[in-house]
C-alpha cells in the first residue's frame, strides 16, 4: 500500500508555494519588490548570516510605521520576514506561539542558530524558485 505522507521537503515546497500564491493578487509594484527580495534573501543568509538578514528585513519593513504609510518595499520586506519566520518557527519550535524568528534566534544557543539557518535556507530555496516562476522582477 503506498504511503501518502509528505516528506519535509514537500512540506517546505507546499508552504513556499502557498506563500507565493498569497501575494499573487497584490499590486504589481509589491509583487516586483517581493519577487526581487525572495530571490536575494538566500544569498543574504549565506553571505551575512541568518540573524543579520532577519534584522535587515525587519529594518526595511518599517514595522513601527502605520501600515498605510509603508511603501511596497517595506510591505514586501515585512511579508518575506513573516513567511520565513512562520515556516522556520513551525519547524524549530512549534510550541513557541507567535514568537518571531529573529527574537528566537537571539535567545537561543549556537546549535539552535545553525539548525534555524539550515531550515531557513531549505525553505528559502523553494520560495526563490516559486518567485522566479510566478512573480515579476524589478529588473525585467
Amino acid at each position: 500500500m503506498p504511503s501518502f505522507q509528505q516528506t519535509l521537503d514537500q512540506k517546505r515546497a507546499k508552504q513556499a508555494w502557498d506563500d507565493i500564491q498569497s501575494v499573487i493578487n497584490r499590486s504589481d509594484e509589491f509583487k516586483k519588490k517581493y519577487g526581487s527580495l525572495a530571490r536575494k534573501v538566500p544569498m543574504l543568509v549565506l553571505t551575512n548570516g541568518l540573524g543579520q538578514t532577519l534584522a535587515f528585513l525587519v529594518s526595511k519593513a518599517k514595522l513601527k510605521e502605520a501600515p498605510q504609510k509603508r511603501g511596497a518595499d517595506a510591505q514586501a520586506s515585512g511579508e518575506v520576514f513573516k513567511h520565513l519566520s512562520v515556516w522556520t518557527m513551525s519547524q524549530l519550535a512549534p510550541s513557541a506561539g507567535n514568537q518571531d524568528l529573529l527574537r528566537w534566534v537571539l535567545n537561543n544557543d549556537s546549535a539552535a542558530y545553525r539548525r534555524a539557518t539550515v531550515e531557513a535556507l531549505a525553505y528559502l530555496m523553494w520560495l526563490k524558485r516559486f518567485a522566479e516562476a510566478e512573480l515579476p522582477t524589478e529588473e525585467g
